[in-house]
């Protein structure tokens, strides 16, 4: 594990809930039992890398809580660089309640968000990060929809990573529902890409804010606005990449890799993310970080959890192996 004397070298920012998933098949409304977690995509990508040995801080607010206080301990225990997380005594921690779906269905989910610790985060809070130390910047569409100052925080972050010569990911995580409008979510997700490296939408999420249909046309549009790579995720599809790299455009799709049995689909896309920035990070093609991201993000649907099914390095450079195996016979 990194030692936590120096700053970190990879920093993801957002929100973290305390998360409450049912024990059984059926309506939120019917459920007697649940079982403890945290959620939240930043957080989900964060633990991913921490997983495979990257220094990883993170940046958020959480309620001075008994909720606050779990979600530090977890986050930790995964190995991440909480020297940035504020205990906020005047507002709470955010919750989340998450259903049990059956054959692999999207769970229903309701959010307690409104007025949380982390929606009160700002560009204060990242005065005293050394942002010298930064390699790399995750960062979603999510902070941005919580609040104005939040919005004004993922700007600065972004900035900041910029100034600092770090690379940057940024994963749209398109949440409608906390926006005023479709407009206001496309302008502001569209900016927020355009100041990036690594783009990652789904399909979905890139027509719905491009306007375009096509993974081709989708990703030209972020490359037009300077980005280096979009990488798109087709779900079971596989995933398509197209980017300039030594002066040379590519573009090329990578077939999914199939599962005998879809259990949760949540924080999927989230382990394609893990799988993709960490292969670009340890210096891997654009070819085998997609094929990392569809095996990583393959992991994650066979398990219940949002990030249980993210995996430590040894058992990735095992998973990287039997994949390459197969390929070979």
């Amino acid at each position: 594990m990194p030692s936590h004397d120096t700053p970190p070298e990879v920093v993801a920012f957002g929100e973290a809930m305390t998360m409450f998933v049912a024990e059984h098949l059926g309506e939120l409304s019917e459920v007697e039992h649940f079982q403890r977690r945290i959620a939240g995509a930043d957080t989900n990508v964060a633990i991913g890398l921490a997983r495979l040995g990257f220094h990883v801080g993170w940046l958020s607010r959480v309620g001075d809580d008994s909720f606050g206080h779990y979600i530090r301990r977890t986050l930790e225990a995964e190995g991440l660089d909480c020297r940035h997380l504020i205990n906020d005594p005047d507002h709470p921690t955010g919750l989340v309640f998450k259903a049990r779906a059956a054959h692999g269905a999207d769970p229903h989910v309701e959010y307690w968000r409104h007025g949380s610790a982390a929606s009160r985060l700002s560009p204060s809070d990242a005065t005293a990060v050394d942002v010298g130390a930064w390699r790399h910047l995750h960062a979603t569409g999510i902070p941005p929809a919580l609040s104005a100052s939040c919005r004004e925080l993922s700007f600065h972050m972004l900035d900041k990573a910029r100034e600092a010569g770090a690379s940057i990911s940024f994963d749209p995580n398109l949440r409608p529902s906390l926006w005023r409008s479709e407009a206001e979510m496309a302008s502001t997700l569209n900016a927020m890409a355009a100041k990036a490296d690594w783009v990652l939408p789904g399909l979905a999420e890139g027509q719905r804010l491009t306007g375009l249909e096509t993974a081709h046309d989708i990703a030209g549009f972020y490359l037009e606005r300077g980005v280096k790579a979009v990488i798109i995720k087709l779900g079971p599809e596989g995933s398509y990449y197209r980017g300039v790299l030594g002066g040379q455009e590519e573009s090329f799709t990578i077939a999914g890799i199939p599962v005998p049995t879809v259990v949760d689909t949540v924080g999927a896309g989230d382990g394609f993310a893990v799988g993709v920035i960490s292969a670009l990070l340890d210096g891997r093609a654009p070819r085998e970080a997609l094929r990392r991201g569809n095996l990583i993000g393959a992991e994650a649907v066979q398990v219940r959890g949002d990030m249980e099914g993210l995996p430590h390095r040894d058992h990735l450079a095992s998973l990287e192996a039997s994949s390459d195996t197969s390929k070979g016979q």
